[in-house]
């Protein structure tokens, strides 16, 4: 049986890690000559307000600068970097373009005369995954002869791991984006993100564990100062790898086992080779779940600081991405608004599938999808519309006023520097060093 080689590599010196990690993988093998490359890297989220906690988040700089050096040392002229960031303001250019510039991608265009743009500026194209899903993908990730795909070994609040192939959702359009967090269990989020890499051209995944981020994926997570790079040419298989890192069994993974299924696959990696590091050197379990009280209605770190009179049950997977970075900042607020004194029996509903409970005197229908389900459920006592897709700021501090719950409105006036707020768990700790997500 032919086995698929994924190679685990400690990161320790710029450019040296990354290409012993592409060689003991024969990651690059299949790279054709005078290649069309297309490099995908992970920016989740960025703001140009402040300065966040980009580690276990973002791809560093260092590892995306390492492959780009090796593709020119192997004679390839035609690079490019593409990735579509959440974006709260879908015709916002001014985002992309400054995380670009921040990363240092500019100065890669001067040194080797790549490019790089925002995939929301770009065509896409109109694909059939099978199964009833169809997406609208980026046109130039399709027609590339090559794809270096550069995600992050972290976690995630609904998919438990982020990797390689989930890493691929941010080369959809935002209408797909969205579409994937569907009602129908059979093309849910893991369905839909099972099938993401199935119609790429031949491709390398490095997993960048140099950051490594549990109660991802985004910067309300913890990050680890980690140094792993998972490398293979086969992405399911580095997915695998990575979520045993993590430590998860891929049993566990929903779109791994998905994945696993349609190609034929087994999950227990009796079909991959493992070289340099051996998983059980490097695993470590990496938690991937906020937790919430037993009945699953109110964050468990809620319930410790007395919260009563507030229903808030936990997110599902229908909860998609752009409510998501909304509904973070809605927590953090809840809890900085408690004086002691329990709410009006409200209770908050989000995502497309959650359903009021009876006897709730008010209850809050936070964004459009929810809002177009219960607008005229008669179970509900008293509807507190947020109608935004996603909700707007200033809608949602008037909703929970409404509610009789003060949210403090400078918050979310400057929703953008929210995520500043999670920096100083990382203060005073050199491990965490900015400058792996610049170019010199």
């Amino acid at each position: 049986m032919n086995r698929n080689a994924v190679s685990i590599v400690a990161y320790q010196r710029p450019l040296e890690s990354v290409l012993r990690a592409v060689e003991l993988s024969r990651g690059l093998d299949r790279l054709p000559l005078r290649a069309k490359v297309f490099i995908k890297p992970n920016i989740v989220f960025w703001t140009k307000s402040v300065n966040f906690p980009k580690w276990g988040v973002i791809t560093t700089s260092r590892v995306l600068e390492d492959i780009v050096t090796i593709l020119k040392e192997r004679g390839i002229d035609e690079i490019s970097i593409g990735e579509g960031p959440v974006l709260m303001k879908p015709n916002d250019k001014e985002t992309p373009a400054h995380a670009f510039e921040t990363l240092g991608y500019g100065v890669l265009k001067k040194r080797y005369g790549i490019n790089y743009f925002s995939t929301f500026e770009r065509p896409f194209e109109k694909v059939d995954l099978g199964g009833g899903v169809v997406i609208k993908y980026n046109a130039d990730i399709l027609h590339s002869d090559f794809v270096i795909n550069l995600p992050v070994l972290k976690t995630h609040g609904q998919t438990k791991v982020s990797l390689g192939i989930k890493n691929l959702k941010g080369a959809l359009d935002i209408s797909s984006r969205k579409r994937a967090h569907s009602t129908d269990a059979s093309r849910n989020l893991d369905c839909v993100i099972s099938r993401l890499a199935n119609p790429l051209p031949p491709s390398f995944t490095l997993i960048d564990g140099i950051y490594t981020l549990e109660w991802g994926p985004s910067f309300e997570g913890r990050a680890r100062r980690s140094n792993i790079l998972i490398g293979s040419s086969d992405i399911l298989s580095a997915d695998m790898v990575g979520a045993r890192v993590l430590g998860f069994d891929p049993h566990q993974i929903q779109h791994l086992v998905h994945a696993a299924r349609d190609s034929g696959r087994p999950l227990d990696l009796s079909d991959v080779e493992v070289l340099g590091s051996q998983i059980e050197t490097v695993a470590s379990k990496h938690e991937y779940l906020f937790h919430y009280n037993k009945e699953g209605t109110l964050p468990l770190a809620f319930e410790k600081k007395g919260i009563e009179g507030i229903s808030y049950p936990k997110y599902d997977l229908t909860h998609c991405t752009y409510c998501s970075w909304v509904n973070g900042a809605v927590l953090y607020a809840i809890s900085q608004a408690w004086k002691g004194n329990s709410w009006d029996d409200v209770e908050v509903l989000t995502g497309k599938l959650m359903k009021p409970s009876q006897g709730k005197r008010k209850t809050i229908l936070l964004g459009k999808c929810m809002y177009l389900a219960h607008k005229n459920n008669p179970d509900i006592q008293q509807v507190i519309a947020v109608k935004g897709c996603p909700p707007k700021p200033d809608a949602i501090v008037k909703a929970f006023y409404q509610a009789g719950i003060e949210l403090d409105s400078r918050l979310f006036e400057r929703l953008d520097e929210y995520p500043g707020l999670y920096m100083k768990r990382y203060e005073g700790k050199p491990e965490f060093d900015e400058r792996l997500f610049m170019v010199n």
